[in-house]
């Protein structure tokens, strides 16, 4: 049995991020006396959740870009990690769904592909089904109107599909649905 000696790709990396809360003086349950600021923000380009640790005397507010690639950083020391859902704040988890549409506003292009190039999955199940709210009448209604001429935008999509839930809406919900690791099947995370 062959083996691959393949170095395994890695990992993407972020080059900007979104601030979705500020915990200026750490977590509170950490029993620590050396508390250090901690910053739970949303990447852009991958849509990860991370925790980053800010330079001294850096005050953030929360939908606030900061840059965290390589180089210099203006406001960010490094990155601690990537963190779940689940050790989300309230107050970062509330300010997530907002992160993530405006986003995905800033970025349309890359998810209006997604409608416009989404394949089955097996031969009972498509990519398109995936979305929150999308069943079979909708998936092939789409799959219709993108034979016709790809789609160009989200009000388009709405235009030309009728009855569908929001687009954006749809795309925010798997994402989230991603986060939760409540599916197999990663469209847009990961």
């Amino acid at each position: 049995m062959p083996t691959d000696f393949s170095p395994s790709k890695p990992e993407p990396r972020e080059e900007r991020a979104i601030v979705l809360d500020y915990l200026e003086h750490g977590y509170p349950f950490e029993q620590s006396m050396l508390k250090s600021p901690i910053v739970q923000a949303l990447g852009i380009d991958h849509l990860s959740l991370l925790e980053l640790i800010p330079k001294k005397g850096t005050q953030l507010q929360p939908y606030q870009e900061v840059y965290i690639g390589e180089g210099k950083r203006e406001e960010i020391h490094h990155i601690k990690g990537k963190i779940p859902l689940s050790k989300l704040t309230a107050t970062a988890h509330n300010e997530l769904p907002h992160a993530l549409d405006r986003v995905i506003s800033q970025n349309e292009q890359k998810f209006i592909e997604f409608f416009n190039k989404a394949q089955p999955l097996t031969m009972r199940m498509h990519q398109l089904e995936l979305l929150p709210g999308l069943g079979k009448k909708h998936m092939w209604e789409i799959v219709d109107a993108r034979k016709a001429k790809p789609f160009e935008s989200f009000d388009d999509i709405k235009a030309r599909v009728k009855l569908l839930p929001d687009p954006k809406t749809i795309v925010v919900k798997r994402i989230m649905l991603e986060m939760e690791g409540k599916d197999k099947y990663k469209v847009f995370t990961g």
